[in-house]
């Protein structure tokens, strides 16, 4: 009722002329001394045009129209359904536009539906059994499965992608708020579910679903894919491929090299998660308002002397750092957060740019830098989580006790100098970055904070070329998502995911 009154005062209306209104943004601003939200509303009014008129300023306009739609199909018939590689957010929203306009993809996914899945990620943070094929990279929803759900995204978006994708998220059972709070999440605990209602409504709009089901050879006649290879020995002809392999697919991306896909390397970034206590993050941003607002989160980033970027990544307010491996003998982590985000810890990627100068001028020379790293963190923790005091990473010590903040993991830990662990260049950066960091957030450089390695997998090491059509120059095939190196993190992924399908669209029909 306090908008609502807010609402009826700014327009100089009575309640009787007030016909509905719904939230379309609100944020929090915390830069002053009392925060406050900030809200954009849409409201349907009597005498729409006389009130426009009475009172025109800068912030009061006409709602635009904001319906996502489809291009219409094209006129190239299909011999065979598509095939979509990946059920991450990149391919499960291309099968999903795919579906409601009658294509019937079918999904090929390496690991587990999602309730297998879970008990074998369970399983290996808690007896460290790992199954290589289905973990926290590998499975029916993707990477972003074990994350905080995390939903922004800068990317510019005049054609209402991410409002396609808001929409369906909120079809298949997310929280109505993520179509207009400034930096939305819907939390590992629920978008785990909502995965789930995406497959059971493709499969109801004439998709198949194939676990365990893993592209593993392609074949191409005359530049055009005609079948693929799964598990080693089963053939389907394809004439459209949408790979959405996501940025751990190490052997896929080996496999379309040795085919001569086009591809290239990309720069990413590796570092660490760095933890505190999220009510010190609270204080920090909030001040004597943090026990009355949600857990705060913070976006950091910094340039050093030699121009080597430092920014905080998937920063999970109240949530847990958790072991991502999906390698034998390597250790890569991730940052997790469940919808209520109310673990008394916050964690956040503190990663350091790197690109072919560090790796090497070869196509899969990331990749192999990413691994290096991986196994060299494994045998520093002994097959666990390596940790470190940040204090004592500026001492370059092996940490022997904890002081004030406890890991909140999801796997095991072990003391380990991370000093160790990184190129001289890494260590540097981070620690130049730290002090400059700790002014922008009080206490973020405190001696007891948390480091644990290794932040590896930030983005893909690789990118598969694509034209304007999104095509690669192997026709029917479509690199799509992360993985095929178009985007960073859910909403992205799902766009990119919306944008193929659009594309296959307006060719076939």
């Amino acid at each position: 009722m306090h908008l609502e009154g807010k609402i009826l005062k700014r327009l100089g209306i009575s309640s009787s002329d007030l016909q509905t209104y719904i939230i379309h943004k609100q944020s929090l601003d915390a830069r002053h001394d009392e925060p406050f939200y900030v809200y954009e509303v849409d409201a349907t009014v009597l005498n729409e045009k006389e009130i426009l008129k009475k009172r025109q300023d800068g912030n009061l306009f006409l709602a635009p129209d904001e319906t996502y739609h489809l291009p219409p199909h094209g006129t190239v018939p299909l011999k065979h359904r598509p095939v979509v590689v990946g059920s991450g957010p990149a391919g499960l929203f291309a099968s999903y536009l795919l579906a409601e306009e009658g294509y019937q993809p079918l999904i090929i996914e390496r690991g587990d539906a999602m309730e297998e899945r879970i008990t074998k990620v369970e399983s290996f943070w808690n007896n460290n059994v790992l199954d290589t094929e289905s973990n926290v990279s590998f499975g029916e929803g993707g990477a972003g499965t074990f994350s905080d759900g995390k939903l922004n995204t800068l990317v510019k978006d005049p054609f209402l992608r991410s409002k396609k994708v808001f929409d369906i998220f909120v079809e298949n059972g997310a929280d109505e708020e993520i179509k207009y709070v400034k930096n939305p999440h819907i939390g590992t605990d629920r978008l785990r579910s909502i995965v789930v209602n995406m497959r059971k409504k493709i499969i109801e709009m004439g998709g198949t679903f194939l676990f365990r089901t893993k592209l593993t050879d392609i074949v191409i006649e005359n530049e055009k894919i005609t079948k693929i290879i799964v598990n080693e020995k089963e053939e389907i002809p394809v004439d459209v491929l949408i790979l959405a392999i996501g940025h751990s697919a190490r052997d896929t991306f080996t496999m379309l090299y040795r085919k001569k896909i086009p591809m290239t390397s990309k720069p990413f970034a590796v570092g660490v998660r760095i933890s505190h206590l999220q009510k010190d993050i609270n204080e920090s941003q909030y001040g004597k308002y943090a026990s009355f607002l949600p857990p705060a989160s913070y976006k950091l980033t910094y340039t050093t002397q030699d121009k080597r970027g430092v920014y905080s990544f998937c920063m999970c307010p109240g949530g847990y750092v958790v072991n991502a491996s999906s390698e034998e003998k390597g250790i890569a982590i991730n940052g997790m957060s469940n919808y209520r985000r109310d673990t008394e810890s916050a964690n956040s990627a503190l990663v350091v740019t790197v690109d072919a100068h560090d790796f090497g001028p070869g196509v899969l020379d990331g990749v192999k830098f990413q691994r290096t790293l991986e196994e060299k963190a494994y045998r520093l923790g002994n097959g666990k989580i390596p940790t470190q005091l940040l204090g004592d990473f500026r001492q370059n010590k092996l940490s022997t006790q904890y002081q004030k903040i406890y890991p909140v993991v999801k796997g095991s830990t072990s003391f380990a100098n991370l000093n160790e662990l990184f190129p001289s260049y890494i260590n540097e950066a981070l620690l130049e970055s730290l002090p400059y960091f700790g002014k922008k957030i009080k206490g973020f450089d405190q001696e007891d904070a948390l480091l644990m390695g290794i932040e590896s997998r930030t983005s893909s090491p690789v990118r598969i070329l694509r034209d304007e059509h999104l095509e690669s120059e192997i026709k029917g095939l479509y690199p799509c998502g992360e993985g095929a190196g178009y985007a960073g993190g859910i909403t992205t992924s799902a766009m990119d995911g919306v944008k193929v399908a659009e594309e296959i669209v307006k060719k076939y029909l």
